[in-house]
């Protein structure tokens, strides 16, 4: 059961990032990754191979170390999206990886979007 689900799961990361890498266009990556107990997410410049700006709740100015919850989504999104306009970037595409566009994944998009970050 667990190798079927990890089967599936790198399906669908394979997935996501091989339909964003045809929609490209040169525009910035925004990758989130959730573990069981936090969750981070980066801004990455795919033609430079660059992380432009990055977020997760082991930073402890957030006060979310070993928090993983709707909550914590949201506040890294919005962190994101305002690390995002400082490097002048306002157009990216959601990368999700092989996670479920639900809960936690959302919250931290739907932040995202309300801090000014488009895709």
């Amino acid at each position: 059961m667990a190798n079927k689900k990890r089967e599936l799961f790198l399906k669908r990361r394979l997935r996501v990032r091989n339909k964003l890498k045809a929609m490209a266009n040169g525009r910035a990556r925004l990758s989130v990754h959730r573990s069981s107990k936090n969750i981070s997410v980066q801004l990455i410049d795919d033609v430079k191979g660059v992380t432009i700006a990055a977020a997760s709740t082991l930073e402890k100015e957030f006060g979310l170390v070993g928090k993983n919850n709707v909550e914590a989504a949201t506040k890294i999104g919005a962190a994101i999206a305002e690390r995002a306009k400082k490097a002048g970037v306002e157009e990216c595409y959601f990368d999700r990886g092989g996670f479920l566009f639900h809960g936690k994944i959302k919250a931290l998009a739907d932040a995202a979007r309300e801090g000014g970050l488009k895709f």
